[in-house]
């Protein structure tokens, strides 16, 4: 009986240690605000290393490891268990339109559009949604995917809307059809002459088609959304971009209305979006900034300026070195004078900003890379950036690297190109454009966008563009000019770590490391894994900002 109580003595010792350590240990561990574990967490660390679980503590990530290792060494009031499934750091868009494509929500929707008379018809019920609006409005429209490929006449918009000006903007933004009323209110005429930009005349009288410049004659007499359409625009903006797991995203071009009232309304808490933004070169806008210098906060960030050299290939804009091949005598325009970019690089490197040029055609590269040269020197950490850089002359090429010079590609242009780009350029030529793998080979990255709404803002089809060259429809089989696609990890180092770095933010997002933003999404299918045929069709779970749940499916 002594022995029995003995026996059950030290038992009871030996519990009540077990259950102080398990005590003490809890009590020691550090405290976390969310531990996410179990899962397959791609760190897009320097050696693309995968982990299981990170902690998160007033919006920063504070550990990655294993389930176990965070488990035992943190406590956290709220935890996710993943399940396994694939988690990314949030996911960056490195050239889009997000103001713009949250004003555009209010517009008709012309994507995908298979003819003009459907374009007319998508017209003719907006009107009737909106029956008290000023402008008719609307965007996405394409020729190129059209049986008949010629640009639209304003005949049809005339008789239908002979009081309401109508202007409908082509997918690429540079070129827009617009109404007789629309060009009176303009006071565009078959006269009229532009600096880079087409009024289109035939037979003496205008078809409405306007290109590049000729279209800001227009959409300037479109009254200004007052601020409450403003901000429920970047509301319903936001809240799309996180349903697809965007949580950072470069706007190309703004003023500084705009970005103030991003800043406000990221400071009152109304946006979480991580915004970095490049300005429009506007005198405002320069005399503001170059005397007050680069702007930035945790979600905003203003050092850049957004500058356009020519058009798009789609609308015959972009500026070639040789004729179109389907124009004769044809070679696109730049959009201002050599003179006026060779002034605003110089502006820009005087007051230490960063100058981020949309070139599209090789002849529009080839002048604004030489004009970067000139003035950064040779090897720099001033990361210019051009934007698209579509078709590079192999001459070119190398001025990249040589300038360090960051091309910023959107990998869905080529696959929404492809049908139609070799006929633009010649059977030559069009192996010389989109190429991706080249233009990373220079600087050792690249970060990729998508240019919304351009294209669409699913970032998966922009990892499947770039990795498969191939559209919604698998087209081609094999891909599109494959020499040139990218690897797995180099498509999503261009949308994390690659963009963070092309915006001067490598050390605060781009990857789940310690003393980054807690910026991740969790996804319901590994892209590093699935087949390319899967990849457009991955679903982001949950996209947290800050450590904070911004969006579940």
């Amino acid at each position: 009986m002594i022995s029995t109580l003995r026996t059950l003595s030290a038992t009871l010792l030996i519990g009540g240690s077990l259950l102080s350590s398990c005590n003490s240990t809890k009590q020691s561990a550090e405290q976390a605000d969310l531990i996410v574990y179990n899962g397959t967490v791609y760190t897009v660390n320097d050696t693309f290393e995968k982990a299981e679980a990170f902690a998160v503590r007033d919006g920063k990530i504070v550990a990655v490891g294993t389930t176990a290792d965070i488990q035992e060494q943190y406590t956290a009031t709220e935890e996710l268990d993943a399940d396994g499934k694939a988690i990314y750091p949030g996911l960056i868009d490195a050239h889009s339109h997000f103001y713009r494509y949250g004003l555009g929500l209010q517009s008709a929707d012309l994507v995908s559009t298979q003819s003009f008379k459907e374009v007319v018809q998508q017209l003719v019920a907006q009107r009737e949604k909106y029956p008290e609006a000023d402008w008719i409005t609307g965007r996405g429209w394409d020729q190129n995917d059209w049986a008949e490929k010629e640009f639209p006449t304003k005949d049809t918009l005339d008789q239908l809307f002979p009081e309401t000006p109508v202007i409908i903007t082509r997918v690429d933004g540079h070129a827009a059809l617009a109404n007789q009323k629309a060009l009176d209110l303009a006071g565009v005429t078959p006269q009229t002459k532009m600096v880079g930009g087409l009024v289109e005349v035939k037979d003496s009288n205008m078809t409405g088609i306007l290109i590049d410049n000729a279209v800001d004659m227009v959409t300037s007499k479109i009254p200004e959304a007052d601020e409450d359409e403003k901000r429920q625009a970047l509301k319903n903006a936001e809240e799309n971009v996180f349903a697809v797991g965007l949580t950072s995203v470069d706007d190309a071009g703004l003023d500084k209305s705009t970005v103030d009232l991003i800043d406000a309304m990221q400071q009152q808490g109304h946006l979480q979006i991580r915004v970095y933004a490049m300005l429009n070169p506007t005198k405002e806008n320069k005399d503001h900034y170059f005397k007050n210098g680069p702007y930035k906060t945790d979600r905003l960030n203003v050092r850049s300026f957004k500058v356009y050299a020519d058009g798009a290939l789609g609308s015959r804009g972009a500026n070639l070195l040789k004729s179109y091949s389907d124009r004769d005598n044809h070679y696109g325009f730049l959009l201002a004078s050599e003179q006026e970019f060779r002034d605003l690089a110089r502006e820009m490197n005087e007051h230490g900003f960063q100058m981020n040029s949309h070139a599209i055609g090789d002849s529009a590269n080839r002048l604004l890379l030489d004009i970067y040269g000139n003035v950064l020197g040779g090897k720099n950490d001033k990361r210019w950036r051009i934007e698209h850089a579509q078709i590079v002359n192999p001459a070119d090429m190398n001025k990249f690297g040589q300038y360090s010079i960051i091309p910023s590609v959107q990998p869905t242009h080529a696959t929404s190109d492809m049908y139609w780009a070799g006929d633009r350029l010649g059977n030559e030529r069009i192996k010389h454009a989109y190429p991706f793998k080249e233009l990373m080979q220079q600087n050792g990255y690249i970060p990729l966008g998508s240019d919304f709404p351009v294209e669409d803002i699913n970032p998966f089809y922009t990892f499947h563009a770039a990795v498969a060259r191939q559209d919604a429809k698998n087209y081609p089989e094999g891909g599109f000019q494959m020499e040139n696609a990218l690897s797995r990890e180099d498509a999503l180092r261009g949308m994390t770590v690659w963009a963070a770095n092309s915006n001067f933010e490598e050390n605060e997002k781009g990857s789940i490391e310690a003393g980054k933003f807690a910026d991740f999404i969790l996804v319901d299918k590994d892209l590093m894994t699935i087949a390319p045929a899967e990849m457009r069709g991955v679903q982001v779970l949950r996209t947290y900002v800050n450590g904070k749940q911004v969006y579940k499916k």
